[in-house]
């Protein structure tokens, strides 16, 4: 349908539409004529406007799947489902007897999108754009014939704030789950009045320490709730094993508890892993320890090394060491990071540097087999490189999408992962792993204008080359909010979603299996997730600094789509030097013309954001 305006006199209308009752579809195309009305200035505007039907009878696997999966399409201006969430819709065909009652077509479509129409191009080639645009993201089955229950799960921590759960609790409505939320008492989701209420069915007050009374604590909230619960998650690290536990008691979908405790320990993660005791890696379960184990192992060492926590996350007292003072400096400050939680852990890790690039991989399996792998370079860190200064840590940089690695590195990584996470006995989840590439044939280069990117090294033609996988770590959760977020709108594939799917067993199998689709032609765009780190400690003084750096350079609004300021005014700023690495902020930057043109564009935001402290 094509919609057009005649050349503007200034005057808004008054009414659009005037009939009683009006449908979404109705209300939609209303919407678009005013918006065109609103915008004209001097010339026809004409917008074109696609509504979508259903080929099949059946329940939609999430009422939003329209807004998702067109989400960036450069092309489509607005775009509205009509569906509400386990509600039925009639296939296409059933509509053909009506072809000459547009409105009451209409009533049976399923959503609809809308186009400006450049006036440099023809409609017909708009149209045919459009028509690859929904093929590209749409040819996958979005419409199951199961009739879909409302469910229910129990949420087990809130998150910080809004901004780091946001889309997880959107994708709940979306599919129809009722989230009960599971937090210590005066978390910002607790108020049944507050603002974001509406994205929660209640809040049950409980304390989410993991200590000895944790399992039974969540298992008492959960069956003291008023109403029968389809599945408890949680995406917090330190809480996975003990809300499997909880699921096992109640009778409830979940992937073995051990398994998330073997996913949650690095030195049982490396173990299987490796089995030559031999192999340079070993665990020093505390402090106490450290100079007998060294002194035993001193013939193995082969620096650099790494020390980690054996129960960690976000980088956190993770360091390079060269000489044994550096190593016993780490192993002191690893042991000593959860010495005092109520989860008490001593144990750190020491393993051989693998200097080689680092990968994130994402990976959804069900029953064993992958419905969806993804692999995003992870940039250098400063700890990475070969004259590390004061301060170096492990900390990302940016990670890009898609990967640039060779086909053949990306195929074992996906195969080698895989076996991985098989190995610590899980079977299906959304898996967000760490590892690196041992003589991959790709290295970092940075290039006269400055910019760092993954190239391919010039090998002789007769050097043997042996590529392998060094694991470091599975998530056995969705990857954090910065990078699902990404994926979502890179690949179309909602992490949060898959995860709350999981959660119901085999009652949501249907749903994931479409979920985990991604775009025909892979990402459909050059996306890096750039880091802005501390570089000194101090009080906030700057309101807020990505706000900032847009209101200088407004055009940066075009190609930024999404960010986060962790750190405002007032903030306490963490220098580099401190064991909790805290990001001043995060910006995912796009590019639809190359991957260079996207590190170009990281090149000018990091030159360009500026902050201040005090």
């Amino acid at each position: 349908m094509i919609l057009e305006l005649p050349k503007a006199d200034g005057r808004q209308p008054t009414s659009v539409h005037s009939i009683h009752e009006t449908s979404a579809a109705e209300a939609f195309l209303a919407s678009q004529v005013t918006t065109l009305a609103a915008n004209a200035r001097g010339g026809p505007t004409r917008k074109l406007v696609r509504f979508i039907f259903s080929e099949e009878a059946g329940c939609l696997i999430r009422n939003d799947i329209l807004e998702r999966r067109l989400e960036c399409c450069a092309l489509v201006s607005s775009v509205t489902s009509f569906v509400s969430a386990g509600s039925m819709v009639s296939n296409c065909y059933e509509h053909e007897s009506h072809t000459d009652q547009p409105l009451e077509l209409l009533h049976k479509s399923v959503g609809a999108l809308g186009v400006v129409l450049d006036p440099e191009s023809s409609i017909e080639k708009t149209i045919r754009i459009i028509d690859q645009e929904l093929d590209n993201r749409l040819t996958f089955r979005w419409c199951i014939q199961e009739p879909q229950m409302l469910r229910r799960i129990a949420w087990v921590q809130g998150r910080e704030d809004l901004d780091s759960i946001r889309r997880a609790y959107e994708a709940a409505i979306s599919l129809g789950i009722s989230l009960v939320i599971l937090d210590d008492p005066g978390h910002w989701m607790e108020d049944d009045s507050g603002p974001n209420s509406y994205l929660r069915e209640a809040f049950i007050p409980v304390r989410i320490d993991v200590d000895e009374g944790f399992v039974e604590r969540i298992v008492a909230a959960v069956k003291s709730y008023r109403l029968p619960f389809d599945g408890v998650v949680t995406i917090s690290d330190i809480r996975l094993p003990g809300v499997a536990a909880a699921s096992e008691i109640l009778g409830l979908p979940t992937e073995p508890s051990l398994a998330y405790s073997l996913a949650g320990d690095k030195g049982a993660t490396r173990g299987l892993e490796m089995s030559n005791v031999d192999s340079g890696w070993f665990v020093i379960p505390s402090i106490d320890e450290l100079q007998l184990i060294i002194a035993s192992k001193r013939e193995i060492i082969q620096y650099p090394v790494v020390v980690k926590p054996c129960v960690g996350w976000n980088s956190e007292c993770v360091a390079k060491c060269h000489n044994e003072e550096e190593l016993v400096n780490a192993v002191t400050r690893a042991s000593a990071r959860h010495a005092n939680s109520p989860k008490r852990s001593t144990a750190a890790i020491i393993e051989p540097y693998i200097d080689g690039p680092e990968v994130d991989v994402n990976i959804v399996l069900l029953e064993g087999e992958i419905l969806f792998f993804e692999v995003e370079d992870d940039f250098p860190s400063s700890a990475d490189q070969h004259e590390p200064h004061k301060g170096s840590n492990f900390m990302e940089t940016q990670v890009v999408i898609p990967s640039k690695l060779p086909q053949d590195e990306l195929d074992l990584l996906r195969d080698s992962i895989r076996e991985s996470i098989l190995r610590q006995g899980f079977r299906s989840g959304v898996f967000h792993c760490e590892a690196r590439i041992q003589s991959s044939r790709a290295q970092y280069v940075t290039h006269e204008n400055g910019v760092q990117d993954l190239e391919q090294k010039h090998l002789p033609t007769d050097t043997h080359h042996r590529t392998s996988v060094y694991l470091l770590e599975i998530n056995a959760r969705p990857p954090g909010y910065l990078e699902s977020v990404a994926a979502l709108l890179a690949y179309g594939v909602d992490y949060y979603a898959l995860r709350l799917l999981f959660a119901l067993g085999p009652k949501g199998y249907s749903r994931i299996q479409g979920l985990a689709q991604p775009f025909r032609s892979g990402s459909q765009f050059h996306l890096s997730m750039v880091i802005i780190p501390a570089t000194v400690e101090g009080i906030m003084k700057t309101d807020d600094a990505t706000l900032d750096l847009f209101l200088r350079y407004p055009q940066l609004r075009d190609v930024v789509v999404d960010y986060k300021s962790s750190k405002k005014r007032g903030d306490f700023v963490q220098g580099p030097e401190s064991s909790e690495l805290w990001w001043v902020a995060y910006l995912s930057i796009i590019s639809r013309t190359s991957r260079r043109d996207l590190l170009e564009r990281v090149m000018f935001v990091r030159s360009h954001f500026k902050y201040e402290v005090e």
